[in-house]
Protein backbone atom coordinates (compact mmCIF):
# COMPACT_ATOMS: atom_id res chain seq x y z
CA UNK A 1 0.00 0.00 0.00
CA UNK A 2 1.48 3.51 -0.93
CA UNK A 3 2.13 5.96 1.48
CA UNK A 4 0.36 9.16 2.38
CA UNK A 5 1.89 12.88 2.88
CA UNK A 6 0.40 15.70 3.82
CA UNK A 7 1.95 19.07 2.53
CA UNK A 8 1.13 22.14 4.05
CA UNK A 9 2.20 25.44 2.15
CA UNK A 10 0.43 29.00 1.03
CA UNK A 11 2.26 28.98 -2.56
CA UNK A 12 -0.20 26.83 -5.16
CA UNK A 13 2.87 26.36 -7.36
CA UNK A 14 4.89 24.67 -4.84
CA UNK A 15 2.08 22.21 -3.49
CA UNK A 16 1.50 21.76 -7.12
CA UNK A 17 5.47 21.00 -7.68
CA UNK A 18 5.46 18.88 -4.50
CA UNK A 19 2.33 17.07 -5.74
CA UNK A 20 4.14 16.63 -8.96
CA UNK A 21 7.41 14.82 -7.32
CA UNK A 22 5.66 12.67 -4.80
CA UNK A 23 2.51 11.49 -6.71
CA UNK A 24 5.81 10.39 -9.56
CA UNK A 25 7.12 8.37 -7.17
CA UNK A 26 4.05 6.73 -5.91
CA UNK A 27 2.86 8.63 -2.54
CA UNK A 28 -0.73 10.20 -2.10
CA UNK A 29 -0.68 13.78 -1.38
CA UNK A 30 -3.35 15.58 0.78
CA UNK A 31 -2.85 19.20 0.47
CA UNK A 32 -3.33 22.39 2.89
CA UNK A 33 -2.98 25.55 2.30
CA UNK A 34 -1.87 26.73 5.67
CA UNK A 35 -1.44 25.46 8.93
CA UNK A 36 -4.93 25.93 10.37
CA UNK A 37 -6.17 23.59 7.57
CA UNK A 38 -3.17 21.33 8.02
CA UNK A 39 -4.24 20.48 11.35
CA UNK A 40 -8.06 20.06 10.19
CA UNK A 41 -6.51 17.44 7.18
CA UNK A 42 -4.39 15.78 10.04
CA UNK A 43 -8.01 15.52 12.45
CA UNK A 44 -9.82 14.07 9.44
CA UNK A 45 -7.47 11.67 7.49
CA UNK A 46 -4.58 11.27 10.40
CA UNK A 47 -4.57 7.80 10.39
CA UNK A 48 -4.17 7.81 6.54
CA UNK A 49 -1.01 10.25 7.25
CA UNK A 50 2.39 8.64 6.79
CA UNK A 51 4.70 11.83 6.67
CA UNK A 52 4.04 15.99 7.23
CA UNK A 53 5.86 18.46 4.86
CA UNK A 54 5.32 21.92 6.26
CA UNK A 55 6.30 25.25 5.19
CA UNK A 56 6.97 28.07 7.59
CA UNK A 57 6.10 31.18 6.61
CA UNK A 58 2.41 30.99 6.23
CA UNK A 59 -0.57 33.08 6.86
CA UNK A 60 -3.20 32.26 10.00
CA UNK A 61 -0.59 29.17 11.37
CA UNK A 62 3.16 29.05 10.68
CA UNK A 63 5.34 25.74 10.25
CA UNK A 64 6.24 26.30 14.38
CA UNK A 65 2.38 26.06 15.12
CA UNK A 66 1.85 23.11 12.88
CA UNK A 67 4.93 20.96 14.17
CA UNK A 68 3.70 21.89 17.59
CA UNK A 69 -0.08 20.84 16.88
CA UNK A 70 0.84 17.44 15.29
CA UNK A 71 3.14 16.36 18.19
CA UNK A 72 0.17 17.54 20.74
CA UNK A 73 -1.94 14.76 18.77
CA UNK A 74 -1.25 11.51 20.31
CA UNK A 75 -1.42 9.57 17.40
CA UNK A 76 0.88 11.57 15.71
CA UNK A 77 4.08 11.89 18.00
CA UNK A 78 6.20 9.96 16.11
CA UNK A 79 4.87 10.56 12.82
CA UNK A 80 7.95 12.39 10.71
CA UNK A 81 7.91 16.30 9.96
CA UNK A 82 9.97 17.41 6.97
CA UNK A 83 10.06 21.69 7.42
CA UNK A 84 10.32 22.59 3.64
CA UNK A 85 11.22 26.51 3.62
CA UNK A 86 13.27 29.65 2.01
CA UNK A 87 14.76 30.05 5.56
CA UNK A 88 18.06 28.29 6.35
CA UNK A 89 18.52 30.53 9.28
CA UNK A 90 20.02 28.17 12.27
CA UNK A 91 18.57 29.77 15.21
CA UNK A 92 14.88 28.58 13.21
CA UNK A 93 16.48 25.25 12.68
CA UNK A 94 16.74 24.57 16.06
CA UNK A 95 13.89 26.20 16.90
CA UNK A 96 11.90 23.08 14.39
CA UNK A 97 13.95 20.66 15.41
CA UNK A 98 12.77 21.65 19.09
CA UNK A 99 9.18 21.31 18.53
CA UNK A 100 9.32 17.72 17.07
CA UNK A 101 10.95 18.57 13.14
CA UNK A 102 12.20 15.44 11.69
CA UNK A 103 14.04 17.36 9.18
CA UNK A 104 14.66 20.33 7.32
CA UNK A 105 14.73 21.01 3.30
CA UNK A 106 15.99 24.11 1.75
CA UNK A 107 13.38 25.82 -1.20
CA UNK A 108 13.99 25.80 -3.52
CA UNK A 109 14.01 21.78 -3.61
CA UNK A 110 15.29 18.74 -5.99
CA UNK A 111 12.17 16.27 -6.01
CA UNK A 112 14.82 13.80 -6.25
CA UNK A 113 16.21 15.27 -2.79
CA UNK A 114 12.86 15.32 -1.80
CA UNK A 115 11.39 12.25 -2.13
CA UNK A 116 14.56 10.13 -0.73
CA UNK A 117 14.22 12.19 2.46
CA UNK A 118 10.46 11.06 2.52
CA UNK A 119 11.66 7.90 1.54
CA UNK A 120 13.61 7.90 4.42
CA UNK A 121 11.65 9.36 7.40
CA UNK A 122 8.59 6.93 5.91
CA UNK A 123 10.22 3.53 6.01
Amino acid sequence: MSKTVLTIDDSRTMREMLNYALVEAGYKVLQAVDGVEGLEVLQAKGDEIDVVITDINMPRMDGFGVIEGVRADPNHRATPILVLTTESDAAKKERARSAGATGWIVKPFSPVKLVEAVRRVAA
